[in-house]
């Protein structure tokens, strides 16, 4: 069965934020897979994305957590954010999506904020540096996760009860600050993990 319903407001801006987002991402994962590249092919190379001691993508890329399935990471995000643009352009284009592919979209994004998750506990307790491309994924994916599981709750994807749950309605009418408080999250640990080094730069 597809969810046959015409493209509204909310549909729409789902559809940009896929599209965009997905674009956004595809960019940060590919330039991360050509800068793997040359560091392979030169170990002295110096990515464009390592700028100090704290945002530096070479010891990250350096690291068994870049590549956790015995493959670079990005390489999962270029096939997955293509996956998100194809979807956003199909969206705009008015196409139906079954119900299916809509639920296999939410694993897609719940596997993918496990994995961003993950990823920045590594970065911030772990190797210690930060991956300025990396935290272009991040801004991506979380959103993500989030409007195309408020979308899911509130057209049945998961059941009609869960639609009609006074937790759903509050969560899409605070959509914007519930995000706003996610992203704070995410600056403050930065913020606290690497104060030591951000003091010197005031």
């Amino acid at each position: 069965m597809s969810d046959a319903r015409p493209i509204g407001g909310r549909d729409r801006s789902l559809a940009w934020l896929l599209l965009l987002g997905g674009a956004a991402g595809f960019a940060a994962a590919f330039v991360l897979v050509v800068e793997k590249i040359a560091l392979i092919a030169d170990p002295d190379y110096v990515p464009s994305c390592s700028l100090n001691p704290v945002l530096s993508c070479g010891s990250i890329m350096e690291t068994d957590q870049a590549e956790l399935f015995g493959f670079p990471n990005p390489l999962i995000g270029v096939a997955a954010f293509a996956i998100l643009m194809t979807t956003g352009a199909a969206l705009l284009a008015g196409a139906s999506l079954a119900r299916w592919y809509w639920i296999a979209l939410q694993v897609g994004a719940v596997l993918g904020l496990a994995f961003v998750g993950w990823l920045i506990s590594q970065s911030l307790y772990v190797i210690g540096a930060l991956c300025p491309y990396c935290m272009v994924v991040w801004a991506v994916v979380i959103p993500v996760f989030f409007y195309v599981t408020l979308r899911n709750l509130a057209a049945g994807a998961f059941g009609a009860a869960a639609a009609c749950s006074a937790v759903v309605r509050v969560t899409i009418e605070w959509h914007a600050v519930i995000l706003l408080v996610a992203f704070g999250v995410v600056i403050i640990l930065i913020g606290v993990e690497f104060w030591s080094y951000w003091s010197t730069l005031i």
